[in-house]
């Protein structure tokens, strides 16, 4: 079945609109929350959550054309926030790695005036990859959104370890003078 008859039967309320969405992406789905949570039990209980999630948010939104996008935003926020509500007080080591990597080119306050400026700095991230090669635009995807390691990506791609570190480094530079045009301190 295909994103748009998955979405209509969304709309429609058909229940079998979560059974084919599993169906299709649910492999996937478990292996973007099990990057984040690196336990496979929560992993489940997060991609159910995502389908309630994607349920209660269809209608109104309507992604025809990127189902498999729309459910992984979801179910990457819901791991998320299930890996900050299990370890409030201890961090694990990717996430700790990654935060620190994107805190070196990206401005991160807690306030309630950076929440409001949060899509404007997802535009400017847009952006800024738009200016960068499909290459460039997959290893930073690959490594900051689907949470893989350097070796995982060394080997899809082929390249040396050095050379997926050296590309997203150069990334985050790149990404820093970027923003610090766009008005943002970091």
């Amino acid at each position: 079945m295909n994103d748009n008859e998955i979405v209509e039967l969304y709309l429609s309320r058909n229940e079998e609109a979560i059974n084919q969405t599993a169906l299709k992406y649910g492999a996937r789905l478990r292996k973007i929350a099990f990057r984040i949570l690196d336990d496979f039990d929560t992993a489940e209980e997060c991609e159910n959550s995502a389908y309630f999630e994607t349920w209660e948010s269809i209608p109104p939104h309507e992604p025809r054309e990127y189902l498999f996008a729309f459910v992984g935003r979801i179910i990457r926020h819901v791991a998320l926030d299930t890996y900050r509500m299990n370890h409030r007080q201890k961090r694990l080591a990717l996430y700790c790695e990654l935060t620190q990597e994107m805190q070196e080119c990206i401005p991160a306050d807690n306030d309630t005036e950076a929440e409001i400026e949060a899509d404007f700095l997802s535009a400017y991230i847009d952006d800024f990859l738009k200016t960068c090669s499909e290459e460039q635009q997959n290893l930073f995807v690959r490594r900051y959104w689907y949470f893989e390691s350097i070796a995982e990506i060394a080997e899809a791609y082929g390249f040396s370890q050095s050379k997926v570190k050296t590309t997203l480094f150069r990334m985050r530079e790149d990404l820093k003078k970027h923003l610090e045009k766009g008005g943002y301190e970091v």
